[in-house]
């Protein structure tokens, strides 16, 4: 049986951990594989819409670059709106590397996967402008406003499919590999960032600014749970009960945990029907949801995982 070379690659979604994707197709190049399709929800899209269209390089040195001061100025608030946030000025600079590029044009096969809300189910996009198929993929309910298309309110495809590993069972590759964002927590939180050598001190209404917009989807409140949650006893040694945990509980930490949940067990499912014959997770806690800023090392544990699940399966291009 000749050794697998050619790879279809489902990459998930979930937000700034979709970094880790840049990693996973760097070792995947490095080793000798070939990429010959490419599925992505939400960041999985963005990552492989770049790469399918040859502007992965460019946009990867970009990210590097970004603090958490840009990260600030790209939110984007959209107040009164169907989201916390717009994302166009990311798109924007997605946009200028994509020009206008278009699905079926790409050499190589992608598909971005949204969710339609009214019909509640997937959409494939495998045609059309490669921008309107990425900003669809990644609105995220309640935090990316909704795209209105033909009819259809469409939002981040991770709610219906969160590693899209279906679109690619057309492909004709010797190998599917699937990269889950939403791997269980291990240890603190993720890489430190990396910021740029012109970084400055946030001024004072910046760092609220950006703490208040983080708190949409990420908290400290979440982090200590995943932490306390691994022993099931306090500091104190005494047992946790919901009268502990219920305080440091907030609305989005409700929210974020019930998509976590959620997802989880919708890709169980999915995977069920259709496993891969290869599955990289990375780790949930690796970086925060808006954590924009630490592209640099969760690039690195992208890039450790994929290794790390190639040597286990004893897989070679």
């Amino acid at each position: 049986m000749a050794t697998p070379t050619r790879v279809a690659l489902a990459l998930g979604g979930g937000g700034a951990r979709g970094y880790a994707h840049i990693g996973v197709i760097q070792i995947l190049e490095e080793r000798g594989f070939e990429v010959v399709g490419l599925a992505g929800s939400s960041m999985g899209a963005v990552i492989g819409g770049l790469y399918a269209a040859g502007r992965l390089d460019s946009y990867t040195e970009w990210v590097r670059s970004l603090t958490s001061r840009d990260v600030v100025r790209l939110l984007d608030p959209a107040f009164r709106a169907a989201g916390a946030i717009r994302a166009e000025k990311v798109l924007d600079r997605v946009r200028e590397l994509l020009g206008d590029t278009l699905i079926e044009d790409l050499p190589i096969p992608f598909t971005a996967v949204a969710t339609d809300l009214l019909a509640q189910k997937p959409v494939w996009f495998q045609s059309g402008p490669m921008d309107v198929a990425i900003r669809a993929s990644i609105a995220l309910p309640t935090v990316i406003t909704p795209v209105v298309l033909n009819g259809r309110i469409l939002v981040d495809g991770g709610v219906v499919d969160p590693v899209p590993i279906t679109p690619m069972t057309s492909v004709d590759a010797d190998l599917t590999v699937a990269v889950s964002l939403s791997g269980a927590p291990v240890g603190t939180q993720g890489p430190p960032a990396t910021e740029s050598t012109h970084e400055r001190p946030r001024s004072e209404w910046l760092e609220r600014a950006y703490r208040a917009t983080a708190q949409v989807l990420d908290t400290d409140a979440v982090k200590s749970l995943w932490a306390r949650f691994g022993s099931g006893d306090d500091e104190e040694g005494e047992p946790n009960g919901v009268e502990d945990l219920l305080p440091e509980l907030g609305m989005t930490d409700v929210i974020n945990l019930s998509i976590d949940a959620m997802q989880a067990v919708i890709t169980r499912y999915r995977m069920g029907g259709s496993p891969p014959d290869l599955l990289i997770t990375i780790p949930k806690n690796t970086c925060g949801t808006l954590d924009f800023h630490r592209a640099e090392g969760t690039i690195a544990v992208g890039r450790a995982k994929t290794e790390e699940a190639l040597d286990t399966a004893g897989l070679t291009a």
